[in-house]
């Protein structure tokens, strides 16, 4: 059986708050990639890191501005940071799920690179939530304080946001193509990729962090791959989602799927992000198909037993 080539997209909430909640989450989160490399699929990882980079760049400013004599680190170090420990997390954990299984595969975590466009208008509108949750009163307080933007986020509190630039290139392509190639288990543009700009002298990092959605729609465009997975918190997408006529949605055409952006079904900072995700992957992927639902339904929704299936038409 020829095997199918998958690109899933985990979200960073999903992983815990602190390093010692994640290692217990990921145990879960490696069942199911398992399951699916058990089940005939070569697999591809992307993760989020909006709570995770958050905490470290909180963490790295206090411990410079309070006597730790410690350097300010620049966010670009921060988002590299959070890939490095969740890559950690996530390779430790598949690693050992496989050898459980007895499944003789590599799993390697990639720090990745992300093209980005300086001149993208996301650096003028920040966006992207990244790191705690606060009060109304202590978002503007910290505001005051920092000049950092923060705003509410979907009704669960206010969280600082940083601009959210388009994906332009995975600098580390090859080095993902040839892991795959080798038959490897591969965690890449984690948190989106560090994002960077190319200079004539080579690639610099951007204050931003990418959406790690949008990066897993680009990483699955250049690889060819079969299938765009997006695993979130729900089974399927919905319309009129919390009111008393809420659908559930099995399948969206990319023009029923702009439809319902059009008519504002789809939260800004939650489900509209990866619904348009999708429509960015199997809009320039001819065949491909795109995949949303959580992470406990994942093998079920590729046998078409739940899920939302987004396809060109």
């Amino acid at each position: 059986m020829e095997r199918k080539r998958l690109v899933i997209a985990l979200g960073g909430n999903a992983l815990g708050n602190t390093p010692q909640e994640q290692l217990e989450l990921v145990r879960s989160t490696a069942s199911t990639i398992v399951d699916l490399v058990e089940g005939g699929y070569d697999v591809v990882v992307g993760h989020g890191n909006g709570p995770q980079v958050g905490m470290i760049n909180l963490a790295m400013d206090f411990a410079a501005g309070n006597g730790a004599n410690t350097p300010a680190m620049p966010f670009p170090e921060c988002g590299a940071m959070s890939q490095g420990y969740i890559g950690y997390h996530l390779q430790q954990a598949i690693q050992r799920e496989l050898k459980r299984r007895g499944i003789h595969k590599e799993c390697a975590a990639l720090v990745t690179q992300v093209a980005v466009d300086p001149a993208d208008p996301a650096f003028q509108k920040p966006t992207k939530p990244i790191g705690a949750f606060y009060s109304e009163a202590e978002a503007k307080a910290r505001m005051a304080g920092t000049g950092h933007t923060y705003v509410e986020d979907a009704g669960r509190g206010w969280r600082r946001v940083v601009p959210s630039p388009k994906p332009i290139k995975i600098v580390e392509l090859g080095a993902v193509e040839a892991l795959l190639d080798a038959g490897g288990v591969v965690i890449t543009v984690g948190g989106g990729g560090v994002p960077v700009a190319e200079t004539p002298d080579g690639y610099e990092g951007v204050a931003a962090v990418i959406d790690k959605d949008r990066a897993c729609a680009r990483l699955a465009l250049d690889l060819h791959a079969d299938m765009l997975v997006i695993l979130t918190a729900v089974d399927r997408v919905c319309i009129n989602w919390g009111k008393p006529d809420q659908a559930e949605l099995a399948e969206m055409t990319v023009e029923q799927a702009k439809q319902y952006i059009s008519e504002g079904h789809f939260a800004p900072g939650s489900m509209l992000p990866k619904v348009e995700a999708c429509l960015d992957y199997v809009t320039a992927r001819p065949g491909g198909q795109a995949l949303i639902t959580s992470l406990e339904k994942a093998g079920a929704a590729l046998r078409g037993e739940t899920g939302t299936v987004i396809r060109a038409s």
